[in-house]
This record gives C-alpha cells, sequence and structure tokens, in this order.
C-alpha cells in the first residue's frame, strides 16, 4: 500500500506545470467487523477501503477533492487525472485564500506499526463463551489502519497502526444494562474476562428495584468511560486557538479571569501515546505530545495551519477543528479498589450521554447518567439509580470540588466507525467529585 501510494504521487506530480503544488492524502483501512447480539454472531465480515484525497494549489488559491481507490493502477489513476483536471478549472474562478497554509520544507517520516493482533476468530471464540448465559449485543473491530501524506515537493510521511475496538453491553431488560468497552493493540484474555466480571457484577444489581434521589448536590465517582465523555466535550471549542482568541472557548474564564482547575489536573495531546498519525493533511509533523494543561493552569492550545497563518503562530499539527486526535489526562492517588469507599455515600455513574454545553463562555455542561448507575451508601452499592440530568461547570468539577483522580487510567478508543474507524483515544483516570449537581 506505501509502495502504491507513492507511485501514484509521483505520476501526480509529474503532470503538474508552473506554479502548481499538489498535497495528497490517503487514508486506508483492513478491518474486520463482528456485530453480537444475545450473545450470537449476527453479522460478520472483512472490509478493506481506500480514500485519496488530492489537493491543488496555485498561489494562494486551492481546491480539493477525493476519490475512493480500486486498487488498479491504470483506473486509479485516470480517476485522479480526471479530478485534477477539474480542480484545475474549479480553482480559475475561487478567490484568494489569506489564509492558507501548507509545509513546503517538511520532513519525511515512515512509522510501522507492529501487528500483534489476535485472529478474530480467536476473539470472537472468546467473546461468545463469555456471553453464555448472558444477553451480550457490541461490535468488535479491529485490524490494521494506513495514513499517507505525499506533495509535489518531495515530502512523503506514512503511518501504520494495528488495535482492536469491542464496544458492548450486557442487557437485563429495557434500558436495564451495563455498558463496557475494552479496546487496545494486543487481546488479552485476562484483561477481557476481568471486564466480563465486574459486568456481570453490576448487571446482578440492576435486578434490584431502582431508587430515585432528589435533584441537588451530590458526591459522584466518575467512571474513565464518563470522565473520557464530560472532558471530551472540550474538543469542541475548547482546546483550539482560534476559539480561544474569538473568546468561545468554553475555557474563556481561564483566559480572562484567572480561573484554574485542579493542582492534580494535567493535560496533554499526547500523539506519542494514541493510534493517530504523527502528521497533519497540510504536510506538518505533530510533536510527541501538546501540554494543555499544566497542575490545573492553562499552558497551550491546539493550533490548526489556518490559525497558526491567521494569528501569525506556529501550527502544531492540530486538525481543522482543532480538536484533541490523542487526549491524554493525568493519573491521581486514589486505587480504583478504594472507590466506593472514599466514595462512602454517593453515585456511582459509569457512563453519560446527551452531552452539550448549557453556557459555554463559562464551561457548564449538561448531561444525563446512561445504564449502569448506581447509589452507594457507607462504601457499598446499594442499589441502581434512575436517570438524572446533571448540569455542572468544569471548573467546580474539575476545579474546587475535585477531590482526587484515580492512580489506574483506562484507554478508551472512539468506536465510531462512520466512513472509516476513527484513530481518537483517551487515556484517562476515574474521577471523585464533590457537589456535582444534579437538575432533574
Amino acid at each position: 500500500m506505501q509502495n502504491y501510494f507513492n507511485q501514484l504521487a509521483d505520476h501526480l506530480t509529474a503532470t503538474l506545470s508552473g506554479e502548481e503544488v499538489l498535497l495528497m492524502n490517503l487514508a486506508s483501512e483492513e478491518s474486520d467487523f463482528v456485530r453480537f447480539n444475545k450473545s450470537l454472531v449476527r453479522q460478520a465480515g472483512s472490509v478493506q477501503q481506500t480514500q485519496m484525497g488530492i489537493e491543488l494549489i496555485r498561489g494562494s488559491k486551492h481546491a480539493s477533492a477525493g476519490v475512493a481507490l480500486m486498487g488498479v493502477r491504470d483506473d486509479d489513476l485516470a480517476l485522479l487525472l480526471s479530478c485534477l483536471s477539474d480542480l484545475r478549472e474549479r480553482i480559475e474562478v475561487l478567490p484568494e485564500d489569506p489564509h492558507l497554509l501548507y509545509a513546503t520544507e517538511g520532513a519525511s517520516s515512515e512509522d510501522l506499526g507492529e501487528n500483534q493482533l489476535s485472529p478474530a476468530t480467536e476473539v470472537v471464540d472468546q467473546i461468545l463463551a463469555a456471553g453464555v448465559g448472558h444477553d451480550l449485543v457490541g461490535i468488535y473491530a479491529g485490524g490494521a489502519m494506513y495514513r499517507g501524506f505525499a506533495n509535489s515537493m518531495g515530502q512523503r510521511n506514512w503511518y501504520r497502526a494495528h488495535s482492536f475496538n469491542f464496544d458492548w453491553s450486557m442487557y437485563l431488560r429495557a434500558d436495564k444494562a451495563v455498558k463496557s468497552g475494552y479496546a487496545g493493540y494486543v487481546w488479552d484474555p485476562e484483561a477481557f474476562a476481568g471486564k466480563i466480571d465486574a459486568a456481570t457484577r453490576q448487571l446482578a444489581v440492576l435486578e434490584r428495584d431502582s431508587v430515585k434521589v432528589d435533584p441537588g448536590d451530590y458526591r459522584v465517582y466518575l467512571a474513565p468511560s464518563a470522565v473520557a465523555d464530560y472532558l471530551g466535550m472540550l474538543g469542541w471549542g475548547g482546546w483550539g486557538l482560534k476559539d480561544h482568541r474569538t473568546k468561545q472557548t468554553a475555557l474563556l474564564p481561564m483566559i480572562e479571569s484567572e480561573a484554574s482547575l485542579h493542582p492534580s489536573l494535567t493535560i496533554l495531546e499526547k500523539t506519542a501515546g494514541g493510534i493517530a498519525p504523527n502528521f497533519d493533511q497540510r504536510g506538518f509533523s505533530k510533536p510527541d505530545q501538546v501540554l494543555l494543561i499544566e497542575d490545573g493552569e492553562l499552558k497551550g492550545c491546539l493550533i490548526s495551519p489556518r490559525s497558526a497563518k491567521e494569528f501569525g503562530v506556529a501550527t502544531n499539527g492540530a486538525n481543522g477543528g482543532e480538536s484533541p486526535n490523542s487526549l491524554n489526562v493525568s493519573a491521581g492517588n486514589l486505587p480504583m479498589a478504594d472507590v466506593l469507599k472514599a466514595l462512602d455515600t454517593g453515585i456511582y455513574i459509569n457512563n453519560v450521554w446527551y452531552l452539550n454545553y448549557s453556557d459555554r463562555p463559562s464551561g457548564r455542561i449538561t448531561g444525563m447518567t446512561r445504564f449502569a448507575c448506581f447509589w452507594v451508601e457507607k462504601g457499598e452499592i446499594v442499589a441502581p439509580l434512575d436517570v438524572m440530568r446533571f448540569d455542572e461547570t468544569l471548573f467546580r468539577a474539575f476545579g474546587t470540588n475535585l477531590i482526587s483522580l484515580t492512580k489506574e487510567r483506562e484507554m478508551i478508543f472512539d468506536a465510531g466507525t462512520y466512513e472509516e474507524r476513527s484513530s481518537d483515544t483517551a487515556h484517562v483516570p476515574g474521577a471523585l467529585i464533590e457537589d456535582f449537581h444534579f437538575n432533574l
């Protein structure tokens, strides 16, 4: 695949003339997908797909298009050359772009991740065995993902990663379920068995009559998946330089009024720790990590090439939306084995959903609890809790009211497969928080 991409790039480059510049991006995958329902395989298959995007630049004008490659050289070249011809016509009528920026002295690179995945058949057998006696539903996706960049100035970047993600739930009845996930690079039967065991214990609690508590402020424990979703909201108008400079960021109090988060909190965009490529679609290399929050204080932003050009700073290879691809949140000192004891009396939240900003300039986020959410008394799970809506600011939840983060962290892979498997990850701890506000 790498050689094929380079051959296509070389051929397209040879057709350019004058001041034309061409950027080329490839996204490809070879993935196994298996869907489960009622602990049985309902659908199984493999996907091999390759998309190639080309962007023609002439001065400060640019136009782009993309095609699905078939793997047949002559046919693929014909498609790409036809697209290039269309771009030449289109670019004539386009305006100048004052914020266009692309790498002109970028470094070529090659990162070939090792394939340590177990055969999908072995994984499926273990999932089916674990689901005996339960209504297990979910989807397994695993395989290789490839990313490539090339430009007409000779730069070539290639990235390959092998990973799996099993996103699943155990259902009791109606909306009573325990949601979990297991993802990584090496399938560990013992680690998976531990996930199943934990879900089975929580499923047994769901058999009890649920309780309802009044709206108000409660001590809560957010499991890593809930922390990833809550902090993940900052990917939408939180970390980007443009949002900071235009004062649309949810972190505005940290910019204007010197607000801070808890001193134990450090947040990075850690490309070296995820499965996203270490280069962007304009040919800029991404640093191994970008420091966003250090000891509760705002330290940096994600800066796309467009924002870099607009505001006169250096880019750090962020995507166009200036959202994290490899979020990394520092660990704390609370052992997960002691979470219930430390929670004492309060609410244990495994998952959240329907998140949105209720007041973006102040960092206020609303959402609902989901699936296995429990009422805890004196360090013991008493009963499942009815669905509740929370409304809480980042600066209380992960600032003044944060008690501690867990020592152990979980690597959570985005289970999204819209158009292609997502390469977004979050490495996060659980969080113990006091006076977390529920309004419904």
